[in-house]
């Protein structure tokens, strides 16, 4: 009987990184998209996917230009993100794909965008998918062409899902196309970017609080900018605050034609590190942070959190707003147990692998992914609740909480927001 494949962390933790097994390797295998995966595996996934995310300039409209079977989708997420006036299409015929003749039209069909919305875009996105990777099309060329016939900023966005594996995947190159229209200007000491995510960190979070105490006035994510001009101030600040790896890229380009610096901080879930990354920030901008109290009101959550349902046993998906590796570590350090992890082991994760080996070491760890998992079958051992709806799908009698809102958790609040979260789901489950 075939069965799904998995390690556990002590094997792949005693393996090392240059060991990886090639069925946690998407590169290395046939991909299994199954409903699991389905709303995430893809540039143009639900949430913010290449298309969606291509928005993020204030104003921006976009220019699809695809086969129309990658288009399909982009219809139904217009009509339930209220992008409806805001997405266009170029649709290829098997000819334009054999030839690359459709290279020629879009110059014209931007300036037939431009011409057609009564209030003028403050930029037009051009979205191009594999047909156009596998062309090798030149599209900063294309674009420039656009700019010329059409008199407007023309962005080129890769929905390259061939692309995936490489140094710059499609989401961290839309980053890198979202920011490119920033232009220098005068840098003021008290303001600064947040850049990584395309919807912003929830009000409560305390980094809000601890940044303007410490005289930043001015906290700019390019979610909350309402105007194209709100956007362009982003170039005044003296500094950004990378919150997502996908952002690294940007934020590199930002300083090397902006020259603005920038300071790099991962979402936590353990509130040591948690601690300790703002201690760092501090540190690094020459401030002072005091988050003694965030600290305690957390601690007594998560306390208050165990003393009422125990050890509890996790399984932890990946579409969720975390590092799966490291929300499975820092549940550990807690106390509680994972019995199983659906997710994708990479260099920059694979300390808390090992760091998991050490708390858990029979702890299974799966590759969503892997076709492999066309045979997965629970293995009957008791997981009380799910983070991640992939994991949910897996153990659909489970309590789950799917853990993937728009809005971006972060730092102590985000913690306890998390196990907030977890308390409603096993009382709903206990009804």
């Amino acid at each position: 009987m075939n069965k799904a494949f998995y390690i556990t962390a002590a094997e792949l933790a005693q393996l090392g990184f240059e060991n990886i097994p090639e069925e946690l390797l998407s590169a290395k295998h046939l991909i299994y998209s199954s409903p699991a995966t389905l709303a995430f595996n893809s540039p143009g996934a639900q949430g913010f996917g290449v298309k969606r995310a291509g928005l993020a300039i204030p104003g921006s409209v976009m220019l699809l230009v695809s086969p129309g079977c990658c288009g399909r989708n982009t219809t139904m997420q217009s009509r339930l993100c209220g992008y409806q006036d805001r997405f266009f299409y170029l649709l290829l015929d098997d000819t334009d794909i054999v030839t690359g003749r459709h290279l020629t039209k879009i110059p014209q069909a931007v300036k037939e965008v431009y011409d057609f919305c009564q209030e003028k875009p403050s930029a037009v996105m051009i979205c191009i998918t594999c047909v156009d990777a596998l062309l090798g099309t030149d599209m900063e060329r294309v674009s420039r062409k656009c700019e010329e016939l059409a008199g407007v900023p023309v962005v080129p966005c890769y929905m390259y899902a061939l692309t995936r594996e490489k140094k710059l995947p499609p989401m961290a190159a839309v980053r890198k196309a979202v920011y490119s229209l920033l232009k220098p200007q005068k840098r003021h000491p008290d303001a600064m970017n947040i850049l990584g995510f395309f919807a912003p960190l929830n009000d409560d979070s305390e980094i809000y609080e601890l940044l303007t105490k410490a005289g930043i006035r001015h906290i700019r994510e390019i979610s909350r900018c309402e105007s194209f001009e709100e956007y362009e101030k982003m170039s005044q600040a003296n500094f950004n605050l990378v919150l997502n790896s996908e952002a690294r890229y940007a934020a590199q380009q930002m300083e090397e034609t902006l020259g603005l610096p920038y300071i790099e901080m991962m979402r936590m879930y353990h509130i040591d590190k948690i601690h300790n990354q703002y201690m760092s920030l501090a540190n690094a901008i020459g401030v002072t942070f005091d988050d003694t109290q965030h600290y305690a009101r957390t601690k007594k959550a998560i306390d208050d959190f165990k003393a009422q349902y125990g050890e509890l046993i996790f399984a932890i998906g990946e579409f969720l707003n975390a590092d799966s590796f490291e929300l499975a570590w820092a549940l550990l350090s807690y106390g509680f147990s994972v019995s199983e992890i659906y997710g994708t082991v990479g260099q920059r994760n694979f300390v808390f692998v090992k760091a998991i080996a050490k708390l858990s070491p029979d702890t299974k760890i799966f590759s969503n992914l892997s076709p492999t998992m066309l045979d997965y079958e629970p293995s009957g051992k008791r997981i009380d609740v799910c983070i991640g709806n992939d994991a949910g799908y897996y153990h659909a009698d489970v309590p789950t909480v799917d853990w993937n809102e728009e809005r971006q958790p972060f730092g102590y609040a985000g913690l306890r927001l998390l196990f907030e979260k977890l308390d409603r789901a096993l009382k709903g489950a206990e009804k």
